[in-house]
């Protein structure tokens, strides 16, 4: 057993986990996950920079972090920082407040990286649970089929707030892309008007998002055969989100929701209702994150496109992506 720290720093949230590998079992016995939304990368496809605010929302759940990492003692720590952090210009500023805080480097990894790591996250404990002691799928997300029985190659997409990063893989990784479409850019791109967000979006803004994912559903089968995966696992909070709504669950339920299983119909079915709702009727939702109000049917809608693009009829959501694969690289 090693105890590990991973901290993945995205466009929208920040998240950690601290956990002890269990390299027989696949498994991160996990100690403490949790996630903040700060919104890094506020305003950056407009301007290029970290705004001032979104770097103080940021090094202050860093604190946050630090103060559990000390309390429960982790061996090891890595931080991974993504899209927004690619090609800011003032970069710098944002390294070395996590330098102070934390005490380790933030290492801004590539798109590619970045895929293996959701992989890995992704598809470990389904690889590793292969054969006669498979789990089960929960029945709220389908029925009985065991996770060690999905269809290989997997096709793993990770909807992040900058990016999205497509893997296919069997074991190990075949191919990767990441593309800039996310939850966060697509809304602000495309979304903001006046510095507000459409309540609801017009056709026409709805238009230029799909527009904006087919291009980059493109550039990704440039190196990913999309349809050639026989099982397409879903990440992040954008997949994870309309699951719980899928559900129909009372409240968020971390358990219920990896490995479900959520029907191309019913991914339709809330895109369409998320699309055609106010900021209020959206918030209304007990299992939505507050920071997710503004953005979720964007990401909906990227979720909608790839599983339309790949010819999935379904998803299998995980809680398990980047932040897992950070952990068993350090492990």
């Amino acid at each position: 057993m090693t105890r590990v720290a991973a901290v993945d720093c995205g466009t929208n949230s920040i998240r950690l986990l601290v956990a002890d590998a269990d390299p027989e079992t696949g498994e991160l016995k996990e100690l403490d996950r949790r996630m903040t939304i700060v919104r890094l990368g506020q305003g950056v496809d407009r301007t290029g920079r970290f705004a001032p605010e979104a770097l103080e929302r940021t090094f202050a759940a860093c604190r946050e972090y630090a103060e559990v990492i000390r309390a429960l003692d982790a061996q090891r720590v890595r931080f991974v920082a993504t899209s927004a952090s690619r090609d800011v210009s003032n970069r710098e500023e944002f390294v070395r407040g996590v330098v102070d805080i934390l005490g380790v480097e933030p290492e801004v990894i590539t798109g590619d990286q970045e895929a293996e790591f959701s992989f890995t996250g992704a598809t470990k404990e389904l690889i590793a649970g292969e054969g006669a002691g498979a789990k089960r799928l929960p029945a709220k997300g389908g029925g009985g089929r065991r996770v060690g029985d999905l269809a290989k190659p997997f096709l793993v997409v990770d909807i992040g707030g900058g990016s999205t990063e497509f893997v296919v893989g069997d074991d190990h990784v075949r191919a990767a892309r990441s593309v800039d479409v996310g939850c966060v850019r697509m809304t602000e791109r495309h979304l903001v008007v006046d510095g507000e967000v459409t309540d609801p979006p017009t056709p026409e803004q709805i238009a230029a998002i799909r527009a904006d994912v087919e291009a980059a559903l493109d550039l990704a089968e440039e190196s990913v055969p999309l349809t050639e995966a026989r099982t397409l696992v879903g990440l992040a909070g954008s997949v994870t989100t309309v699951a719980a709504i899928a559900l129909g669950l009372d409240a968020y339920d971390s358990e219920a929701i990896h490995h479900c299983r959520v029907s191309l119909e019913r991914v339709r079915e809330i895109t369409a209702m998320l699309l055609e709702s106010t900021h209020e009727q959206r918030a209304a939702f007990s299992v939505m994150h507050p920071g997710r109000v503004d953005v979720i049917a964007a990401g909906a809608l990227v979720l909608q496109c790839v599983m339309e693009r790949s010819g999935a009829l379904e998803v299998v959501v995980s809680e398990h992506d980047i932040l897992d694969g950070i952990g068993w690289s350090i492990a």
